[in-house]
Formats: C-alpha cells, sequence, structure tokens
C-alpha cells in the first residue's frame, strides 16, 4: 500500500491522494481547564488563559457585541451612589460577562469603616494561596498584594474546581472561531485569486506546445481579481479528450453562508440571547413575535439573576450608599 501523501507518477500521469482527516487540536479545550499554584505556589492560575478569552471578544461579529449588549442589558435601570458609581458597576459587569469573575477592592477610612469600591481588572487578579487573598499581576511582571480581605470576588460556581468562576459560553468557542476562519477565508480568496473551484483533466494526445500554453494561461490567471475564462483548442483531440471535473469549494457563496449561519446560531445560543435582540435579520416573512414580550423575559430569565450575583456588593456598603437596579420587566 502506498504511504499516505505519497505521490506516484506513471507514463507521465501524476496523482496525489490525501489521508484520513485528523483534528487540528489534539484536545479539547475542558481537557485544559485546571488550577494550579504558580510562582512558588503563591497564587493559583487560571483554569483557562484570560488574554484568550479577551481576544475572542474581537475574532467575529458576534460574540464581543452581544457581550456588550448583555452588559449594557444589565446595567440599564441601575442606581448607584457615590461609593459605587455607574461607571465602576458597568466595568464590575462587563467582567463578569467576559470571564465570570470580578473583582472590587475595598477602600477603608482611618476608622475601619468601608468607603468606597473600585474595579480590579479581572484580566490580572489571582486568587493567592491563603484564603481570601488576592494579588494583582502587572505589566512589568511585578505581584501586587493585597491584604486578607481588602478584595471582594465575584465569581459564578464551577463544579470542576472551587478557586474561579468559568464562563458558560466555553462551548461555542470552537464556533466563534470557525465564524472567524470563515470571514479569513473568504477575505484571503478575493484578494489572492489562486483559487481552484475544478480540476482541468486532458486525457486524449496532447503536443507539449499546446500543453506549455495551457499551464502558461492558467498561471496567468491568478493573482488579485483575476476571475478570467479560458479558451482551449485541441486538434485531433477527442470529445472526452479535455474534460472540467468540478470540486466541492468552501468558497462558494452557499457554502460560506452556511458555516457563517450555523457558527452564528451556536453562539448566539451560548449566549442565550434570543435572536429578535441580537440584531439577526429574520428570514421568514413572520418575524421574531413580539419583541417586547421577548424583551421581558429575557430580562427576568438572564438579566436579572445576574443583577442578582452582582448585588452581592451591597453587602459591603453601609445602608445609605447600597446600590439597586430598578426593574424594567413589569
Amino acid at each position: 500500500m502506498q504511504a499516505i501523501g505519497e505521490e506516484r507518477r506513471d507514463s507521465g500521469a501524476c496523482c496525489f491522494r490525501f489521508g484520513d482527516p485528523e483534528p487540528v487540536l489534539a484536545g479539547r479545550i475542558y481537557d485544559q481547564l485546571g488550577v494550579w499554584l504558580l510562582d512558588n505556589g503563591r497564587y493559583y492560575d487560571t483554569p483557562i488563559p484570560w488574554a484568550g478569552l479577551a481576544r475572542l471578544l474581537r475574532c467575529n461579529a458576534y460574540h464581543g457585541p452581544l457581550i456588550e449588549f448583555k452588559t449594557l442589558m444589565v446595567m440599564r435601570g441601575y442606581a448607584g451612589s457615590a461609593m459605587l458609581p455607574r461607571r465602576v458597576m458597568q466595568a464590575v459587569a462587563t467582567d463578569w460577562n467576559v470571564f465570570a469573575n470580578a473583582y472590587v477592592r475595598i477602600e477603608r477610612n482611618g476608622f475601619g469603616e468601608v468607603c468606597g469600591l473600585r474595579h480590579l481588572p479581572a484580566i490580572n487578579m489571582r486568587r493567592m494561596k491563603p484564603d481570601n487573598q488576592y494579588c494583582q499581576l502587572t505589566v512589568t511582571g511585578q505581584i501586587v498584594e493585597f491584604a486578607p480581605g481588602e478584595v471582594l470576588h465575584l465569581k459564578n460556581y464551577d463544579v470542576s474546581q472551587t478557586i474561579y468562576g468559568v464562563p458558560g459560553y466555553l462551548g461555542a468557542i470552537q464556533s466563534m472561531l470557525l465564524n472567524e476562519d470563515a470571514t479569513l477565508f473568504r477575505r484571503k480568496y478575493y484578494r489572492n485569486g489562486a483559487h481552484m473551484g475544478y480540476i482541468l483533466y486532458a486525457g486524449g494526445s496532447m503536443e507539449q506546445r499546446y500543453r506549455d500554453q495551457i499551464e502558461a494561461a492558467m498561471r496567468q490567471s491568478k493573482g488579485a481579481g483575476n476571475f478570467r475564462n479560458m479558451f482551449v483548442h485541441m486538434p485531433g483531440g477527442g470529445k472526452d479528450a479535455l474534460q472540467i471535473l468540478p470540486v466541492g469549494d468552501f468558497s462558494t457563496r452557499d457554502e460560506l453562508e452556511k458555516i457563517k449561519n450555523l457558527t452564528r446560531d451556536d453562539i448566539i445560543a451560548a449566549h442565550r440571547i434570543p435572536p429578535a435582540l441580537a440584531a439577526i435579520i429574520p428570514t421568514n416573512t413572520a418575524g421574531f413575535g413580539d419583541v417586547e414580550k421577548i424583551d421581558r423575559v429575557y430580562q427576568r430569565n438572564e438579566v436579572d439573576p445576574i443583577r442578582e450575583q452582582l448585588l452581592e456588593v451591597n453587602e459591603l456598603l453601609p445602608p445609605q450608599a447600597q446600590v439597586s437596579f430598578m426593574s424594567t420587566s413589569d
């Protein structure tokens, strides 16, 4: 049996075959989940790289805007205070929606009373080995330690570990990246022009000069914007001496549209946002239904639970400085 990828040449004929498809990633992202102590056991590493989750916000046209939309929905009707103004709570809500973790530093006056809460970027925060103690990683590689109890850590519950929260949209990461790859492939396809959607097969007798002319014509058809037709005349050639065999091409409109729509639906489902609120153009004449009812249901089932988790900050604030959200679902 011939080895995979081996090229054979018999009587001037040339063929090349490929082996079975193999996954690009040896394992799934879930195989990498876990936390370990780093820097000589000083702090815990995050279960997945937070910087990677931040880069995902710009990988396609849906994921980042949906995160921003969910944050705006959470902040709608926010009644803040001097100790926790709107800009601070919005940063906390953004970190929550992106990382499922949010941190605030508790500022106290000389009497030990809480006088304000300051946002700490979740992407740089780490849980230290002692309970209830955190540190911040700086761009220079230094570690800023906070005193025990100085940082409030808001996180969701993860069944595999209790150090950090883990966002629920991880299952859609492959769809996010596939959506980006489809767009980049299509863009490179148009810019490069060196695509092949068919096999030009010549089985009859052909003089070398005709072969050279066809090869030169095909080479000249490549390049940016070169979508050209080609005329071939084979003197003495039979009926099937020259054939064009189509090849399944991902770059066709139907295949690209199918991939874009499927990955888009995965991303929207992962964020649990109704299509009517996700700026999706309906494909049917009936549309998505009553948008106001959909908004109320989404507010009650998705936004209000996030608010309840963020309102844990009120456990630190004095009664006169506590924050709240006005209900907009009634």
